[in-house]
């Protein structure tokens, strides 16, 4: 086992240059098992930035870390959020940085890991976001439907570029600001920003697998369980995974049309992410794991 020499212990670096690793990728493209490996090399904690594992309750279709990985090695920002009250991009880059700053402090080495680009990038460039909204247009905007936003953001001919235009919150937040997107700012300092590279086919089979892993493992129970709680137009149950079982359970679709639809979602989000990752060019692009520990080992003589 690689070991890392508590180079951290006592640092006196400011926020922004504090060490990190950062990996990320297309959904199932193994990222979680990397950032384990790394992270009992290395003496790592991870954090987590993913926009659905935030919530509590919400584990088997968000592919949450198990317990006996949380016991292996600490994970940060996992359940965190309340179902019923939503999340920002915001709130996670202010826990970020300070689980980043704790885990330092400790000398061990933070590693985060995800596959929601804002929450990632929020952190590798110190995104400056907006002021909160004004809590009437917000509520005008809540009572529309997603076609109904879409529409209001055409007439207002706001460039929808990078926004999920089936997220009806980013929309509204797009609407809110007049079409303004939060600063960016250049890298952060000292980090080591790795990528999960797998071909389409080795997707699909990986995306396909784990979902009927998660199938066998009640996936459909706690889809029901959720619904019955916050309803299915909580923010936190659109999450791929949760949002396809609505009609199966209306009657108008079965198991097997819903595991379809979970499978075509999961890839369509896999596209997107490539589409966010692609310009990044900070990114070192791996297909062999042991690379990454290279990597990182050349990363930390670096900075040691």
């Amino acid at each position: 086992m690689i070991q890392q020499t508590n180079f951290l212990k006592g640092s006196s670096s400011p926020e922004n240059a504090l060490p990190l690793i950062v990996i990320v990728g297309e959904t199932a493209s193994g990222k979680s098992t990397l950032a384990m490996e790394l992270a009992l090399a290395f003496e790592g904690e991870i954090i987590c930035a993913d926009s659905w594992t935030v919530y509590r309750g919400f584990d088997i279709g968000t592919a949450k870390p198990t317990a006996a990985d949380r016991s292996k090695v600490p994970h940060h920002l996992l359940d965190v959020a309340d179902p019923a009250e939503g999340f920002s991009a915001a709130v996670f880059q202010r826990l970020a940085l300070a689980t980043i700053a704790d885990i330092s402090a400790r000398g061990k080495l933070p590693i985060m890991v995800g596959g929601t680009g804002l929450y990632i990038d929020s952190v590798l460039y110190d995104y400056g976001f907006l002021p909160p909204s004004d809590p009437e247009l917000r509520a005008q905007l809540n009572a529309m439907t997603l076609e109904q936003v879409l529409a209001r953001a055409g007439e207002l001919e706001l460039d929808t570029a990078g926004i999920d235009l089936r997220n009806k919150r980013r929309v509204i937040r797009l609407i809110e600001n007049n079409g303004v997107r939060p600063g960016k700012r250049e890298l952060r300092k000292n980090t080591l920003v790795i990528g999960t590279a797998i071909g389409h086919e080795q997707l699909q089979r990986r995306i396909t697998a784990r979902l009927d892993s998660m199938l066998a493992g009640g996936l459909e129970a706690e889809a029901h369980g959720l619904a019955e709680r916050y309803g299915w137009d909580a923010e936190s149950m659109k999450g791929i995974g949760y949002r396809e079982w609505r009609e199966y359970f209306a009657g108008q679709q079965t198991v097997e049309q819903t595991r379809e639809r979970i499978i075509k979602a999961s890839m369509d989000l896999a596209k997107r992410q490539r589409t966010w990752l692609k310009p990044n060019e900070s990114i070192q692009w791996i297909s062999d794991r042991s690379k990454a520990v290279e990597f990182v080992t050349t990363f930390l003589n670096k900075i040691n």
